[in-house]
């Protein structure tokens, strides 16, 4: 009767350390920074792991003769760039937290903490 009990506290304590883990892994995707460039370096969007923008530097040049499509285009393709790198950090953090195994819907566990973007 009582073995069950004992399964359950098992599978809390392994629910408390994997939201620690979790908590861990946000702060360190949040710590980990990345930067997406355009028009040969002209534009730079830094960004965290979490995917949130930190700064956006414009070089002065682009501003001179400001065209407003091709600083549109410009930002658009460094965010891009940004993410895509934040992304791959995100993968590489979820590979070292679970040794490389997929375990189906922890993206979607981990997207409802504060900070934490797949």
């Amino acid at each position: 009767m009582f073995k069950g009990l004992g399964d359950l506290a098992g599978l809390m304590k392994q629910a408390q350390e994997l939201g620690g883990k979790m908590q861990q892994l946000g702060e360190q995707l949040r710590a980990r920074h990345v930067t997406g460039t355009a028009g040969g370096g002209l534009l730079e969007i830094e960004m965290n792991g979490a995917c949130e923008v930190l700064a956006c530097r414009i070089d002065p040049q682009l501003l001179q003769n400001p065209d407003k499509e091709l600083l549109e285009d410009l930002v658009r393709s460094a965010v891009n760039q940004a993410v895509e790198k934040a992304q791959a950090a995100h993968g590489e953090a979820m590979q070292a937290l679970t040794g490389g195994i997929s375990l189906p819907g922890l993206d979607t566990l981990l997207s409802r903490l504060p900070g934490v973007k797949p």
